[in-house]
């Protein structure tokens, strides 16, 4: 008797996962246009030949710039999400300093970014080279990629349902601040607080109509880094925040404390609480957001879902990366 035996179909193989797109990765890019706005700030243009990719969501939207070494440059970093591990295993003598930053505008068509830099001299590697800057000179920019799974990473501000807006930081936070006015419903309201060194350092923000714009000259108030910023605020807050805008607050009891000698100030809300109409955002120096953090929501009982409270950096100390 004669059998057949018919082979089994070979099992179907598997499609290959498609590759993971990085949200924030490194740009290559080079100075291609310096402005001087005041003696506190310096708007850089870079361009680079894959800004195109680059992230619009602009906003609170963080980056970091990979500054240069001398007789070494900008040390090579892969351009996928482990550019930090990489940076992290350089010899110390290679390891580039990074500082954080907000992007002023995107213009992918362009390939061109602006980033405003808070210039103080010699004080610190950014300040200190945006002071030496020239056309053509070379950097990193790790920044948002259009084309990433969250082209929103990185972005703070998250006011929800709320239209009314309390805007504070000083001027390490007003290019956020700017860009965050820029961007907001032309119904908005609400008010907005920039405390910088100088008159002078005042610039546009295209905000709404309905939020006030007021910037603090440090020099005119004779004060502290912190002291008119506050000052504001809780002026602002004694006179126009009713519990229609806060809503009813969450007991919160007594603020955990944090030590801002060792730990990161860095609180945001996920998600707005329903039904407030108030969303407050604040950055800047530690100590003095800090200070405010426990203004609005243990004195004042706004509930913590409503406000984002973030210590850009703090007061004698560099930026940890």
């Amino acid at each position: 008797m004669l059998t057949s035996t018919i082979a089994p179909a070979p099992a179907a193989t598997a499609a290959a996962p498609a590759p993971v797109r990085p949200s924030y990765r490194p740009f290559a890019v080079s100075v291609a246009g310096i402005r001087r706005l005041s003696d506190t700030f310096t708007r850089v243009t870079f361009t680079g030949p894959d800004l195109h990719d680059f992230g619009t969501v602009g906003l609170d939207q963080r980056v970091k710039v990979i500054l240069p070494l001398p007789e070494v440059g900008i040390s090579p970093l892969p351009d996928d999400e482990s550019w930090y591990q990489a940076w992290r295993l350089l010899p110390d003598t290679h390891r580039n300093p990074i500082r954080t930053y907000t992007v002023r505008a995107v213009r992918p068509a362009a390939r061109e970014i602006d980033i405003d830099f808070v210039a103080h001299g010699e004080a610190g590697p950014a300040s200190r080279w945006v002071t030496h800057a020239a056309i053509g000179d070379e950097l990193t920019i790790v920044g948002p990629n259009a084309l990433g799974e969250n082209p929103h990473s990185g972005v703070e501000w998250r006011p929800g349902d709320a239209r009314s807006v309390l805007l504070a930081g000083d001027e390490t936070a007003a290019p956020a601040i700017c860009a965050i006015l820029a961007a907001l419903p032309r119904d908005a309201r609400g008010c907005a607080f920039i405390e910088v060194p100088h008159e002078a350092d005042a610039m546009d923000t295209a905000a709404p109509d309905g939020v006030q714009v007021t910037w603090l000259a440090r020099a005119k108030a004779a004060g502290q880094h912190g002291t008119a910023l506050e000052a504001a605020v809780r002026d602002w807050t004694t006179r126009s925040v009713s519990m229609a805008e806060t809503g009813p607050a969450l007991p919160v009891g007594r603020l955990a404390d944090v030590d801002i000698e060792h730990d990161i100030l860095w609180e945001v809300p996920e998600e707005t609480h329903r039904g407030a109409d108030l969303y407050a955002w604040l950055a800047g120096e530690a100590g003095v957001i800090k200070t405010l953090r426990r203004f609005l929501v243990s004195e004042t009982g706004i509930d913590r879902r409503q406000v984002a409270f973030m210590g850009y950096w703090r007061a004698g100390h560099a930026e940890a990366n």
